[in-house]
């Protein structure tokens, strides 16, 4: 029997493009004969006509999973839930705006088959605004100080994973999940292949300053202990620069005595280790407050509906497959 690929898409605001993405999944899969594939689609409680298109997609074939969030949970929850019911032997993610183009999948494929765990598409040419570019740099320079990612490994949304990759991710039971932090736990087996980023044809993306605020938070508290180690450094250094400087003013005054102490000077001192203080409190909060969440089993995403989930999806996908080919 042929490797199950299964597609996993990310839905928010996509009711114009998803189709499309369905429909280049189907000419590209059909060059490559050593396959079939399932596509697993989620719909992350988009305010859109979406969700009516998965279900239209869903009605015409078997081999097409809809998923429905109760709310916005964001793109790695939607992710996490699609891998729920993923089947695959390989699991793809991609874009569902069409700049992540399934006709170059293969490429991902040929890497995994070269013996690759994880392989992430790398763009030359970035077609995002300039303010997610910007986004993508700082969250670049995140994993690789936070995560402990390789300098010359680019990561992003567009990537192809072994079976057991998706099992090991799906350990992970907590809230706040981040795919890449998870990815980087799991494997160091990862490779990166070129393909193109296609310009946005629809709409706008979907993340704004707070939702790529809050996913850089998520990566480094979620997987680092970092933070609070670069904390605690910041203060030692602090307090021993403060060390130094009263015994600079002591001696200063007894070397000349009518120099008085300056009120600015001291101002400025208490202000700056005031705010040093509660930016490192505001970090340990954080944490405090995650670890709050985690015990009261907060979920990581709240299913409402749910269309062709197949028990036995290899078989299914497989007949349907066959039977596709027979009628043409």
């Amino acid at each position: 029997m042929s490797k199950l690929v299964s597609f996993v898409i990310p839905c928010y605001r996509s009711a114009q493009t998803i189709g499309k993405v369905v429909e280049e999944i189907d000419t590209t899969m059909k060059s490559l004969n050593a396959y079939d594939y399932e596509i697993v689609l989620v719909n992350d409680n988009s305010p859109d006509d979406t969700y009516q298109v998965i279900c239209a997609l869903c009605e015409q074939r078997k081999d097409i999973c809809g998923i429905n969030l109760a709310r916005n949970f964001g793109q790695h929850a939607a992710l996490m839930a699609g891998f729920r019911y993923a089947h695959g032997d390989i699991t793809v993610c991609l874009d569902d705006d069409g700049q992540t183009p399934p006709a170059e999948v293969g490429k991902l494929l040929d890497k995994i088959e070269e013996g690759c765990d994880v392989v992430y598409a790398k763009y030359a040419q970035k077609q995002h605004s300039g303010f997610r570019n910007f986004g993508s740099k700082v969250n670049e320079h995140m994993t690789r100080l936070m995560l402990g990612k390789p300098k010359k490994l680019y990561l992003s949304s567009y990537f192809a994973a072994r079976r057991y990759v998706v099992e090991e991710i799906l350990r992970y039971k907590n809230p706040y999940p981040y795919v890449i932090g998870l990815v980087l736990q799991t494997t160091k087996n990862i490779a990166n292949v070129e393909v193109t980023h296609r310009e946005r044809e629809v709409g706008t993306s979907g993340y704004t300053i707070g939702k790529l605020l809050g996913l850089w938070f998520n990566g480094f508290t979620a997987f680092s202990i970092k933070p609070l180690r670069i904390a605690t450094v910041i203060g030692c250094t602090t307090a021993f620069a403060g060390f130094l400087y009263g015994i600079y003013t002591i001696i200063k005054k007894f070397v000349i005595p009518d120099v008085p102490v300056g009120f600015s000077a001291i101002m400025a001192a208490m202000v700056f280790l005031g705010g040093m203080i509660m930016l490192l409190l505001g970090l340990i909060g954080e944490y405090i407050g995650r670890i709050y969440i985690s015990l009261n089993n907060s979920p990581q995403y709240v299913i409402k509906e749910c269309i062709n989930t197949a028990h036995d999806a290899k078989e299914t996908i497989h007949t349907e497959r066959t039977k596709s080919n027979e009628r043409q």
